[in-house]
């Protein structure tokens, strides 16, 4: 089967399409023909040393976690999906899945069904990033209705869904992004956002019960987000975590601090699928890429300026 395979570590160009051996599901996994893999930052992170480069260890492997796909076959025991079923997931993460390939192999329970109403290059958008936010804002932070939640990089892959995941559980909703983007923010359900570019979002924002730091070290977001928050509000930092120096500065203010690593849920999956479905949860996709051009799709990626998620389209 053609994959996009990496033997060390590096800039965009490592990346290299080859042909790999098929895999094959063992009991309770199943194998899945991928249509789309979605890109993430944890992907061009790990390709060029950090992210999950420390668990994956040394190359030569295979990159990516969100898979959209049909399964083709299923091992022994799997009574929860069957050939022919449109599915989606982020298996194994922070294992490596291979998702930069024509075929998978994980746990059935690891994915859910597609949603119906998308196709697969926009469900391939959809897993680690929803997840992320999912479970950031229902099993870490609890959140309730008439809470202010404070999210940054609110246009990107993992803010979007956010956004609407908190609206939808509530809660009222503050996003960091820049001008260009806050029309688009506020139609997902943003009750006001900031341009970090033109304003301190700690000088404007206050009282939230919620901050989700998507950008952690970045212009020191972290330490700074510790002032937008209400006594024993909570500060749940994703990339970079909390550093000794963090958890002190917000006890000393008042604050609590969590750190963050999604986890694969084929059960909030199906979850978030019938929000999708039947909510109205919007998944920006603002370009595809052919498998064979996965180094082009890291290379936009790492400037930082997408506006939800870039897919590989494995297909084509």
């Amino acid at each position: 089967m053609r994959a996009v395979v990496q033997d060390g570590l590096g800039g965009p160009e490592v990346l290299r399409l080859a042909e790999i051996p098929r895999p094959a599901p063992l009991p309770t996994e199943v194998l899945v023909r991928v249509h789309a893999a979605g890109v993430n930052p944890v992907d061009w992170k790990t390709r060029a040393g950090g992210g999950m480069a420390g668990v994956l260890g040394d190359p030569p492997f295979v990159l990516g976690w969100d898979v959209s796909g049909v399964v083709e076959e299923v091992g022994f025991g799997v009574t929860t999906l069957a050939p022919g079923d449109e599915v989606y997931g982020m298996p194994w993460f922070p294992r490596q899945a291979g998702a930069y390939a024509e075929y998978v192999t994980a746990p059935a329970r690891q994915f859910a069904r597609k949603p119906a109403s998308l196709s697969h290059t926009e469900a391939a958008a959809v897993p680690l990033a929803a997840l992320t936010a999912w479970q950031i804002l229902t099993d870490t932070a609890h959140v309730e209705p008439g809470q202010r939640v404070l999210v940054h990089a609110a246009a990107g892959g993992v803010g979007h869904f956010a956004v609407q995941f908190a609206r939808h559980l509530g809660a009222e909703v503050v996003g960091t992004a820049r001008t260009a983007r806050h029309e688009w923010l506020a139609g997902l359900g943003a009750t006001r956002s900031v341009d970090y570019t033109r304003e301190r979002f700690e000088d404007v924002v206050a009282d939230a019960d919620v901050v989700v730091d998507l950008l952690g070290d970045h212009d020191d977001t972290s330490r700074r987000s510790l002032r937008t928050l209400r006594k024993g509000g909570l500060l749940v930092a994703v990339p970079a975590g909390v550093s000794e120096e963090l958890r002190r500065a917000a006890e000393e203010a008042g604050v609590r601090t969590s750190p963050f690593l999604v986890e694969p849920d084929g059960h909030a999956l199906a979850a978030i699928a019938r929000l999708i479905d039947t909510e109205g949860v919007a998944v920006a996709v603002e370009e595809t890429f052919p498998l064979a051009e996965a180094a082009r799709a890291h290379a936009q990626g790492e400037q930082g300026r997408t506006r939800g998620k870039l897919v590989l389209d494995v297909r084509g």
